[in-house]
């Protein structure tokens, strides 16, 4: 085992190597997030569209994806702290090339591959770097605040891309990523690596297959808000009358089932394989996997709804929407820091529980305070629990998967870690969005159709053109849109009006949604161990049993 911050250096070397591991997750969390407030204006400057800079964004996710799993095992081929910083190197230089881009293959370039490759290298030597520099009692305490940096990078996004863009330019987002990628770089020489004891290989084949199955499923969620998760909307391709999506996420599992019994055929034959079949058996790894994939689709499902709220049906500017979102990440912070340090032998089960509760009441909360009169006050109780939830769920997670497996597997368990957390987050997204659409479609239609001021063909017509999902506006947005037609006033009136209650329908829907993931994951916490790890109290029963 390597020698810890704990062991061979001070207190003040512990901090600086928790520092430069959390300023990593912060980084890698920031690009999800920054530019969401400026994608028109992104759009015009390299000369493409809003479609074209969304999809440089879901490129960029979908490398992560592919590559997270091979990005773990190469760690552990070349040693952590290599691989964290030829990451970081390559993320560096995809963030100075995304900066100066004059168009949108030079865009792609810098943030979707190159920035994609790094963050691959990165992650997973987070995970496998914290497990090497803290003791075991003190993991709890720093996977926390490595998690809640990455979720504050989450929320603080809005934020920073709104003052980069009103007061300067989103290229100097990207200008100040290269500068935090050298401070990383050079506090890393702090962190101490974890060689391994021999020289592993790499499966390529089933690198290949865990790529292309994990790319191929994401892909296809990804695109379900432009194709239909079934049924295909019109204008959409249609693969023997059913949205390509099914049939790319039915690809997408098919080729990860390969891919795992080519990894137990490779054990079978006593060679290495990419990832232990094993670690699938271990229970407390796979509650821990279960739970991160839960944490993380409710949270950016979270981050898409409420600022649609804030700053479309409220109209906040970018700056305002981002502050309204503060109050999450103070919670957040209070809970990754405070639950371990205060509480150091609570049960990882209890502490988790009460996270995912105190998230489901925060969405269930802010569902019911949706109104028409309401304002950007309603959200910062919500926040708050939901920000309390997620910190505590970051205090223990990270350790408990950890724990369960030997030190030297912690790159390869950071791997397939954060592959779930990738694809939670894509799910999270792409299901509270369908469903805000959906719901948003129906209720505005229905309104329109039960509003006398509306004429029968103009009803006619809105139900033909606007089947395949009403867009997401603002009313001043559609006041905008109607003053190009011959609606009379009646007919705008009955339009804004049902386009503000469909708003917040869909809303109220897409939470409800949230809410029920978040109890959906309280069926799979028994697994979560209910001792600390390297904890001297003896084990209850069920702890045991569990762990059997």
């Amino acid at each position: 085992m390597p020698p810890t911050a704990d062991a061979h250096g001070s207190s003040k070397t512990a901090r600086i190597v928790l520092l430069t591991l959390a300023a990593g997750q912060f980084l890698m969390a920031l690009d999800s997030s920054v530019m969401n407030v400026s994608i028109a204006t992104v759009a015009e400057d390299v000369d493409s569209t809003v479609t074209g800079i969304q999809g440089a964004i879901t490129a960029y996710t979908l490398v992560m994806a592919m590559l997270m799993i091979p990005g773990g095992k190469v760690g552990a081929l070349i040693g952590r702290k290599r691989a964290f910083m030829i990451g970081c190197v390559i993320y560096g230089c995809g963030s100075l090339t995304t900066s100066l881009a004059p168009n949108l293959p030079v865009l792609m370039i810098g943030w979707s591959l190159l920035e994609g490759i790094g963050a691959a290298l990165i992650l997973p030597a987070i995970v496998a770097l914290v497990a090497g520099n803290f003791a075991v009692e003190r993991r709890p305490a720093a996977y926390g605040l490595v998690a809640a940096a990455g979720a504050v990078a989450i929320a603080l996004g809005p934020l920073i891309g709104g003052v980069a863009t009103t007061y300067f330019s989103w290229r100097w987002v990207f200008a100040g990523e290269v500068i935090l990628v050298l401070g990383i770089v050079v506090l890393a020489r702090r962190v101490a690596d974890a060689v391994p004891d021999r020289r592993p290989r790499i499966d390529l084949f089933g690198a290949l297959l865990s790529a292309l199955g994990l790319g191929t499923f994401v892909f296809g969620v990804l695109r379900s808000s432009q194709w239909g998760w079934f049924r295909p909307k019109p204008d959409a391709p249609s693969w023997l009358g059913v949205s390509p999506v099914v049939w790319l996420m039915l690809a997408g599992l098919f080729l990860v089932w390969v891919f795992l019994r080519w990894e137990t055929r490779l054990v079978g034959r006593g060679r290495e394989p990419l990832v232990q079949p094993a670690l699938l058996g271990n229970k407390q790894l796979t509650g821990g996997l279960t739970m991160f994939f839960f944490q993380y689709l409710v949270q950016m499902g979270v981050f898409f709804v409420v600022p649609l709220y804030l700053s479309v049906a409220l109209g906040l500017s970018a700056l305002k929407t981002g502050a309204r979102i503060l109050p999450l990440s103070l919670t957040l912070l209070a809970a990754a820091i405070l639950i371990p340090r205060l509480l150091p032998d609570v049960s990882p089960r209890r502490v988790v529980r009460s996270g995912i509760l105190a998230m489901c009441a925060g969405a269930v909360i802010l569902m019911a305070a949706l109104d028409a009169d309401a304002g950007a006050e309603i959200v910062t109780i919500p926040l708050l629990l939901i920000g309390l939830g997620m910190g505590a769920l970051a205090s223990q997670l990270g350790s408990v998967t950890v724990s369960a497996v030997p030190d030297e597997q912690s790159a390869e368990v950071g791997g397939v870690q954060n592959s779930v957390t990738n694809l939670g987050a894509s799910i999270g997204t792409a299901l509270a969005g369908s469903i805000m659409i959906a719901t948003l479609t129906t209720s505005f239609l229905t309104s329109v159709e039960q509003s006398p001021a509306v004429p029968d063909r103009v009803k006619s017509e809105a139900a033909v053109q606007l089947q395949s999902g009403v867009p997401f506006l603002s009313d001043a947005q559609l006041k905008t849109v109607l003053e190009d037609t011959d609606a009379t006033a009646a007919v705008t009136d009955a339009a804004l009006d049902a386009n503000a209650e469909a708003r917040l329908d869909g809303l109220r829907a897409a939470l409800a949604i949230l809410a029920l993931a978040a109890l959906l994951a309280l069926f799979f916490t028994h697994r979560i161990p209910t001792t600390q790890p390297g904890s001297t109290q003896p084990r209850s029963t069920e702890s045991r049993s569990t762990e059997r």
